[in-house]
């Protein structure tokens, strides 16, 4: 190690810039700082103290240490202190990292995994960080704590951090805020009694809510000089207190962003008259599952929306109609769809329509293309291709079946995806053909739980299926027992010994050999 600091030590001064540039800066920051002052003078340079990410251990380690939060606190952060202006920090040892030193430059604070007691100590009153930063912080992003268990005081928590946020940074512009939550309790949600806030500083306003009133609460006046409002809702449920005011044109608003969770019932009732209030909008981004008549298409989105947008400059969307068809005869064809475009400038749009006679519903999914979301949803036979890397989570649904092809079309449109969720009864009909083996290199989570059996047998047999060591599969029990031949088969082993976490569904009692079979799952 030693020769390779001397020889090192023998580059000039511009080839070693070239050469840290292209490394993680606290990776080169914890090697290398303290060794001599020549190394010293160049890593102080505002290309490694600038911006200062501690997230992730340095290069070799696990995990933070306290030996390697003591190097950081004590040989690197006083010799930068002054130097860093965006910090980026994994909660748990912030209290450590903030009193090392003091930060005279530092106006962005990205807090990760903040948990439930770390939120109340840091965020109240009169704590060393609202007393250090109330008047520093212009910007500030809060990830909590996913793994946090769920406990009736989310609710609270959340109004208290908004509260504590909006009111004690006197200078914030930016808030980006992922409150404590999971998908079926709170997420930052507003009522008659909740702190009436209202902040003349605030330009950037990122948040995940409830419902729609949650957002029409926040958009009612209380942030005047708002011009960036990205917003996720997580619950279906429309109503609208009459004591919101949501009649006010939002003219500094140059940015809007809205991502709906569930199915969205009130396009025309709420959605429309709110963008419409939006006239000197420059951006728009769209992203939700309509699931009432009419279809949305191109004429509609320009009658409804882009005629009372004069200055909108890029329109970003991601909008699938599910709606029932009742028997009708003429149906739009994918080029009916793509003729509703033909005036509307933006980026190349992308539409895919399909049938479900079954179920009586008629699927038509717009986007706008390239495709920046990190999932795709009610991804069908009809599905017209693409490359889509941003994508993590997908869902498969049909009442046709898929066939082997569709799954390697699927690995090769979608290569970092995550999460697979699958829906289909069908059978294949050219299950026992010999056919080169899907990969999916970086999935962790698979739900089977609603399908035929020839999914099961495509999963998990691995002349047909590559998967990694460290599967999540959700999976009814019964169809399980079934394709395994009560967990005797051989065919299928190799692939089951990768499941680290085994979810059975509709379980009766369980077979002896099902532990054996998963040797390696936790089973739930």
């Amino acid at each position: 190690m030693e020769d390779s600091f001397i020889q090192l030590n023998y580059l000039p001064d511009e080839i070693l810039m070239i050469i840290f540039k292209k490394l993680n800066n606290f990776d080169v920051l914890y090697s290398l700082m303290g060794i001599n002052k020549r190394l010293d003078s160049i890593l102080q340079d505002s290309i490694f103290t600038r911006y200062l990410t501690l997230t992730k251990p340095p290069i070799a380690s696990k995990q933070f240490t306290d030996a390697i939060i003591d190097r950081i606190c004590v040989e690197i952060l006083p010799k930068i202190h002054d130097k860093i202006e965006w910090l980026n920090i994994e909660s748990s040892f912030i209290n450590r990292i903030l009193l090392s030193t003091n930060y005279p430059n530092l106006h962005t604070l990205v807090l990760h995994d903040l948990s439930l007691e770390r939120a109340r100590d840091l965020f109240t009153d009169g704590s060393y960080f609202i007393c250090v930063f109330e008047y520093q912080l212009s910007s500030l992003v809060i990830h909590t704590d996913e793994g946090q268990r769920t406990t009736s005081l989310f609710e609270d928590i959340n109004i208290f951090l908004y509260t504590q946020i909006l009111t004690m940074f006197k200078n914030l512009q930016y808030l980006n805020f992922s409150p404590f939550a999971n998908p079926n309790n709170h997420q930052l949600t507003f009522n008659l009694s909740s702190p009436n806030i209202f902040s003349s500083t605030l330009l950037h306003l990122h948040v995940i809510v409830d419902t729609f009133g949650d957002c029409l609460y926040l958009l009612d006046g209380r942030f005047n000089q708002l011009n960036t409002f990205d917003v996720t809702i997580y619950f279906g449920n429309v109503s609208v207190s009459p004591l919101i005011n949501n009649k006010n044109n939002l003219s500094n608003l140059k940015c809007f962003r809205l991502t709906h969770k569930s199915i969205l019932l009130a396009y025309k009732t709420v959605l429309i008259p709110l963008v419409r209030r939006m006239s000197n909008l420059e951006e728009l981004g769209l992203y939700f599952v309509n699931g009432i008549a009419p279809i949305i298409d191109g004429i509609n989105l320009k009658e409804n929306i882009f005629n009372y947008m004069p200055k909108l400059k890029k329109f970003e969307f991601d909008i699938l109609s599910f709606i029932d068809f009742n028997n009708q005869f003429n149906l739009p064809s994918n080029e009916d769809i793509q003729n509703t475009f033909k005036n509307v400038t933006s980026n190349q749009i992308i539409s895919c329509i399909d049938y479900f006679p079954k179920i009586h519903r008629f699927l038509c999914h717009i986007y706008s293309y390239p495709y920046t979301l990190m999932y795709y949803q009610k991804i069908t036979n009809n599905f017209p291709g693409g490359l889509f890397t941003y994508v993590h989570h997908i869902s498969l649904y049909d009442e046709r079946p898929f066939e082997h092809e569709f799954f390697l079309q699927i690995a090769k449109s979608f290569p970092f995806i995550k999460d697979l969720r699958l829906y289909n009864l069908e059978p294949q009909k050219n299950n026992k053909q010999q056919q080169s083996i899907v990969e999916y290199p970086h999935l962790i989570v698979l739900d089977l739980r609603r399908i035929h059996a020839n999914y099961l047998e495509q999963f998990l047999n691995d002349t047909k299926m590559s998967l990694l060591n460290d599967i999540v599969l959700h999976v009814n029990y019964d169809l399980l027992q079934r394709v395994t031949d009560n967990f005797t088969r051989d065919a299928i082993r190799i692939n089951c010994s990768k499941v680290q976490r085994l979810f059975l569904y509709n379980k009766g009692e369980l077979s002896p050999g099902l532990k054996d079979y998963f040797p390696r799952a936790a089973i739930k």
